[in-house]
């Protein structure tokens, strides 16, 4: 047994884990934060993604060990109090889910990618969610629902332009 600490949704945790004990497995069965789902255990699918010091990173292929001491941010922790992220917003108001089980993991793929490009084009949009599958939507609301949150994040209210006409089908 090992014991892990890092800062998970900005609350510092402890935790007493086995060695081999994935990250995805941690924040799910040791801290309850079920929003990062497990789809697959060989990170294809892009449902595990947290962030992990700001990057995008597959919790499901991801020892807790190597994330000691590391700031983590999973679905649960985007949102500021009861106000969601406007990327939370944008997959909502353009229908970027069906079933809803990859949709955890596109947000924080769609986060990170915003932040790389504020106004990004189709081509960076698919590549900056290649890693991530969708069974369900065909991704024209999903890339619909990152055009309107990069909208929305560039202008000062961060949910503006994203529920007003977002409904995302071309």
């Amino acid at each position: 047994m090992s014991k892990v600490s890092f800062t998970v949704n900005g609350q510092k945790v402890s935790v007493d884990i086995e060695e081999r004990a994935l990250l995805a497995d941690v924040l799910r069965d040791n801290l309850q934060l079920t929003g990062t789902h497990i789809g697959c255990d060989t990170s294809q699918c892009g449902c595990c993604t947290v962030r992990l010091n700001g990057s995008a990173v597959k919790s499901c292929t991801m020892l807790a060990v190597q994330a000691d001491e590391a700031e983590i941010t999973t679905i649960e922790g985007l949102a500021d109090n009861e106000r969601l992220h406007p990327v939370q917003l944008a997959f909502s108001a353009c229908h970027g889910l069906q079933c809803g089980f990859c949709t955890p993991g596109m947000i924080m793929a769609t986060v990170e990618l915003l932040e790389r490009f504020p106004d990004p084009t189709d081509e960076q949009i698919r590549e900056g969610l290649s890693g991530n599958l969708c069974r369900c939507t065909g991704y024209v609301n999903i890339e619909a629902s990152v055009r309107a949150a990069a909208t929305a994040m560039r202008v000062a209210s961060p949910a503006a332009g994203v529920v007003e006409g977002g409904r995302g089908r071309r």
